[in-house]
């Protein structure tokens, strides 16, 4: 059979955690004489954003890239995360396949990575193992999407949820939930203090709770699956 050669690029602050990748790739490789790496390894987003540009410049793909979601951002500010530097691979390696891997494990921050960067595979770390990563780079390079059981189960609560929220939305009630006061919301929302208490108005009324109690609000929103 004939080797598929392919490039692979890991990008993960953490060595432990980068070796892990590395290993599956190994192993896929081992068991499976139709696949060869060849494996770059990067733990910050100055590193990963250079080789990244350096594949472009040279009209090279990178055929499959691990990405954490919390990098240090780069040293002039520009790339501040794992989400800003996958946004910068499907700008510039737009046949590369992401698979983002990341600690966060609620609804609206995985809502979000899914919209912004539409990745070929999704890991949250809490579920990964070994085989799990075998998996998910034979998934990803054979039949994408992969999405680990957390994202799965997310995915499938969205699908079955009868209440249409926009991003604003989602926005406000992740705002109130990590502990964002009504006032300071026009600072991180592109609406005025008005615009936004009407939003949450519209909101409690959706889910049927008092307009001003914030804590019932956030409650029932993620019992509904959007925290």
């Amino acid at each position: 059979m004939e080797n598929n050669k392919l490039t692979a690029l890991i990008i993960d602050d953490h060595p432990l955690i980068s070796e892990a990748y590395k290993s599956a790739f190994q192993y896929v490789q081992s068991t499976d004489a139709s696949y060869v790496f060849d494996i770059h390894v990067k733990h910050n987003c100055d590193d990963a954003h250079a080789i990244i540009q350096e594949f472009a410049t040279e009209k090279k793909n990178i055929d499959v890239i691990f990405l954490d979601m919390r990098l240090p951002a780069s040293k002039d500010g520009k790339i501040l995360s794992g989400e800003d530097l996958g946004l910068r691979i499907n700008e510039l390696l737009p046949e590369s396949k992401i698979i983002v891997s990341t600690t966060f494990n609620d609804n609206y921050r995985v809502h979000s990575i899914l919209r912004s960067l539409n990745p070929e595979g999704f890991l949250v770390k809490n579920d990964i193992t070994p085989q799990e990563l075998v998996t998910a780079i034979k998934e990803v390079l054979e039949a994408p999407p992969y999405y680990s059981k957390t994202v799965m189960k997310m995915v499938r609560n969205e699908i079955s949820n009868e209440f249409i929220l926009d991003d604003i939305d989602r926005k406000i009630l992740y705002e109130l939930s990590i502990g964002n006061r009504m006032k300071k919301l026009p600072d991180v929302i592109p609406l005025s203090f008005a615009g936004i208490q009407k939003r949450k108005r519209h909101l409690a009324k959706i889910f049927e709770v008092d307009s001003n109690d914030d804590r019932e609000l956030i409650l029932v929103a993620r019992e509904k699956g959007f925290l």
